[in-house]
């Protein structure tokens, strides 16, 4: 405790999503100020922050003040070009680190990365040019995906395959850029572990929950998870502190999976809180935000055990936050709206948190 970061002490965020709007409202809660940088014209991070600079990552003059004004800096998503948050790192602590966001940001090194320290992951194989997705097909077989090595999430950046005739229109549709040829894999449900390690190298982890998707989005996120993925969990928690710990690590880590026959099978990670988590909020004793907070600053890790019996987080995209009203009116409901404009299709609008305590 003595290198802890007292209140009163202020954490940069870079980012200005809703990740950032709800780390800054669990730094306020402990105590500590924050200061967003965003290029974002709508931040909703800048919202709930004591601070907030819109202004290019890349920018030297805007970093130095950074830097200058914050004890420790983290970051609320993964596509932020390494050099930043080097030249960052050589002025204040930068948690977690740039080799997390380094391997997470390349699905081909991410994967190999996971696989080296005992992951098991789908079929797959690198593709930077169309003779080698030809190639890719004939090793792994159709029906498979491709997925862009960056900037894919939500869905995006990945395009199914059925056979190899759809070859030229998947490598079109990606853009022609260097990607991963994926095999599918047989799986009965989709999970993740958020495990959260701090500064002293100690590990906390929470139950994982069952994820249920739509259209490449989650859908919700239910706790306790049914038993095809209980029964995976000490492997899955066993490997996610093994990659924690072999990155150094610092704050949350989340690594999603599918649940097959033959275990857990790594499908990718995120340096960072994460949305399958949201559900700690009301649901466990320390969410995954102030665990995060907790973390980056050097303080003891909150306990990740349940506060009721059952939890189901539902995300709310697009129009579906225009429920506002009959959710709030829901008796145990805890409603997230994230402060964001137009209700698009497909955006991330908010989220509703049902505990069950009996």
């Amino acid at each position: 405790m003595s290198d802890a970061l007292p209140p009163g002490s202020t954490i940069g965020i870079l980012g200005g999503g809703q990740l950032g709007r709800m780390l800054a409202v669990a730094a306020a809660q402990l105590g500590y100020r924050t200061h967003v940088l965003a290029p974002d014209e709508e931040s909703v991070a800048a919202q709930t922050a004591s601070s907030y600079t819109r202004a290019d990552y890349h920018s030297r003059i805007v970093l130095d003040e950074l830097a200058a004004q914050c004890d420790v800096i983290t970051y609320e998503f993964e596509n932020i070009a390494i050099g930043p948050v080097e030249f960052l790192a050589g002025k204040v602590p930068v948690r977690p680190g740039a080799q997390s966001l380094s391997i997470a940001q390349d699905r081909a090194r991410e994967k190999a990365f996971v696989a080296a320290l005992g992951g098991r992951t789908a079929p797959w194989a690198l593709v930077e040019t169309r003779a080698q997705l030809d190639a890719a097909i004939a090793e792994i077989g159709a029906p498979s995906i491709l997925k862009t090595l960056r900037l894919g999430y939500d869905g995006k950046g990945q395009v199914r395959i059925r056979d190899a005739a759809e070859a030229a229109s998947a490598w079109e549709e990606i853009g022609e850029r260097p990607a991963i040829l994926e095999g599918f894999v047989t799986f009965s449900h989709e999970f993740s572990i958020i495990t959260v390690r701090g500064v002293d190298g100690s590990l906390a982890s929470y139950p994982p929950p069952w994820n249920e998707h739509k259209d490449g989005i989650l859908d919700k996120s239910t706790v306790p998870a049914p038993a095809e993925i209980a029964r995976h969990w000490t492997e899955a928690a066993a490997l996610a502190g093994r990659v924690a710990e072999a990155l150094g690590h610092v704050g949350v880590l989340t690594l999603e999976f599918f649940a097959t026959d033959d275990g857990p099978v790594f499908n990718e990670m995120a340096p960072r809180v994460h949305n399958s988590g949201h559900w700690t909020i009301e649901g466990a004793e320390c969410s995954q935000f102030e665990n995060h907070i907790r973390a980056i600053c050097g303080l003891p890790l909150g306990s990740t055990g349940l506060t009721g019996t059952g939890i189901e987080m539902e995300n709310l995209i697009g129009a579906d936050a225009d429920r506002w009203p009959e959710l709030l009116a829901e008796p145990g409901t805890h409603l997230h709206l994230y402060g964001k404009g137009d209700a698009r299709p497909g955006r991330k609008m908010g989220h509703v948190t049902r505990v069950k305590r009996a």
